[in-house]
């Protein structure tokens, strides 16, 4: 029988990066088997993702809020850590600081990429060839092998649906899911510069309403204005047939909620990577501006990328350095519109 091996990530900062993560999280039961155990440390507000993660035993509560570097607090959480035993730890993040606390636990095996200074704290410390690992996920799978060992292939994303939640939600917000779906998300914490306008938005659930689907706006409470701004450019008529869900529900909610609708069309963001992981084998219009599709692209077979091919584009930055917009402004809803209504889909 293989020994049980503890393994302790310090998890991703943004949601999709968490759920790029699962695949990582599966590797590591495929290889060391049953007895392998998988708790990550990360944000709290990350718990309602891993806990759909079924190879994670516990999620262990960072207490500390973005940016903030509290090497005292991390020390002392490092320390607490020492009697877990934890044979590994491998380090997702860059950063100086996310890789204090494995050191701090005084843990063997301490796996990262090189990224800030980190000599001391990694001692199986890689280094990253981003061109021949241009995708986050497989950079993500790379530090569970050897380093210049063959790259396992990464699955895509899976998170499980929690059934009795999923009701209860439906009950609470008050939602029908007998008639046709489409979910919309316009949300994208990096910055506006990911994101696709309130007016096409508006146009393309008005296309959808027409058609007999009903619409829901998904987002968090700092999405709630631009789901405001879509819901009041709809006409009236046509009005009853949207809910805008934008801050009125947890995350755990929302994971549950987008496995029902029958299409998401998203920006790139955490919800579109948690709509592809959750029904993998639904459709999905993800729309890339300022960003790059190679680089965090939605795994699921059934996901669709949809952008503009242009000199400025992907430029990363949070607002268009240039002012016009132009990735996201020129990739127009009847573009969306006319490839979601693929008659080989059955919409």
């Amino acid at each position: 029988m293989m020994a049980e091996r503890r393994i302790l990530i310090v998890g991703a900062a943004w949601v999709g990066d968490m759920v790029m993560s699962q695949p990582l999280f599966s590797y590591l039961h495929q290889v060391y088997g049953a007895a392998t155990s998988i708790d990550v440390l990360a944000p709290a507000w990350s718990r309602p993702v891993l806990s759909r993660m079924a190879e994670v035993r516990h999620v262990l509560d960072l207490p500390l809020g973005h940016g903030r570097l509290g090497l005292g607090q991390r020390w002392r959480l490092g320390r607490s850590l020492r009697s877990a035993a934890y044979d590994q730890a491998i380090v997702l993040p860059n950063s100086w600081k996310s890789a204090w606390i494995p050191w701090a636990a005084a843990i063997a095996q301490r796996t990262g990429w090189r990224g800030e200074w980190r000599y001391g704290l990694l001692n199986d410390l890689r280094i990253l060839d981003a061109q021949a690992l241009p995708r986050m996920v497989d950079r993500f799978m790379a530090l569970a092998v050897p380093e210049g060992a063959d790259l396992p292939v990464a699955q895509p994303p899976r998170l499980q649906t929690d059934v009795a939640s999923l009701q209860q939600a439906l009950v609470e917000l008050n939602l029908d899911v007998q008639s046709p779906l489409v979910a919309l998300c316009p949300g994208a914490e990096f910055g506006p510069s990911k994101q696709w306008s309130a007016r096409h938005f508006a146009y393309l659930a008005q296309q959808f309403l027409r058609r007999g689907y009903q619409v829901w706006i998904m987002g968090s409470s700092a999405d709630a204005d631009i789901a405001q701004q879509i819901m009041a450019m709809i006409p009236e008529a046509l009005r009853s047939g949207c809910q805008s869900l934008a801050g009125k529900t947890r995350l755990d909610q929302a994971i549950d909620l987008l496995s029902c609708p029958d299409l998401v069309v998203s920006n790139d963001s955490g919800l579109m990577h948690i709509a592809a992981a959750i029904r993998p084998d639904r459709p999905l219009w993800a729309l890339y501006g300022s960003t790059s599709p190679v680089f965090t692209p939605p795994l699921a077979p059934a996901a669709h990328i949809l952008r503009r091919e242009l000199p400025c584009s992907p430029c990363f930055k949070r607002v268009c350095p240039l002012g016009h917009h132009a990735c996201m402004e020129e990739l127009t809803p009847d573009t969306v519109l006319s490839q979601a209504l693929l008659p080989r889909q059955g919409l």
